[in-house]
């Protein structure tokens, strides 16, 4: 997927969970809600990041092998990548799922930086932030 053929759509995830999936080691978002999204979308860093959720997410990346980068060094406010979701799910052997629901993803990668605002849910992108 080219810079140029990126998605408008975004879906907004907290600090280091964003960081995990951009870069290809959390294989499923866990929401309270069901979709029937299914493509390619963007990944929103939100601004807040607790230093609980901070320290709960290491716990879990620890338990799958991952180091996540320091507290300081996650960038929040903007879009840090995209991944498709293929998925739905209310059951996962993944490691990463406690539902009660999963968006089962693919095909992550991360974007440069791009500061913008989030949103609750799905929202789309406006002018040239998704570009």
């Amino acid at each position: 997927m080219k810079e140029e053929n990126l998605p408008s759509v975004a879906l907004s995830v907290r600090q280091p969970w964003a960081w995990l999936i951009v870069n290809g080691h959390k294989d499923v978002e866990n929401r309270t809600w069901c979709t029937r999204f299914r493509g390619p979308v963007l990944i929103h860093a939100a601004k807040g990041m607790t230093r609980d959720e901070y320290d709960n997410a290491d716990v879990a990346a620890a338990m799958n092998g991952v180091e996540i980068p320091p507290f300081a060094a996650l960038e929040r406010g903007g879009i840090v990548g995209v991944v498709e979701i293929v998925d739905c799910v209310s059951r996962s052997s993944s490691d990463w799922f406690y539902g009660p629901f999963g968006f089962v993803l693919k095909n992550a990668r991360w974007l440069l930086f791009r500061p913008c605002k989030g949103s609750l849910g799905f929202f789309h992108m406006e002018g040239s932030a998704a570009s």
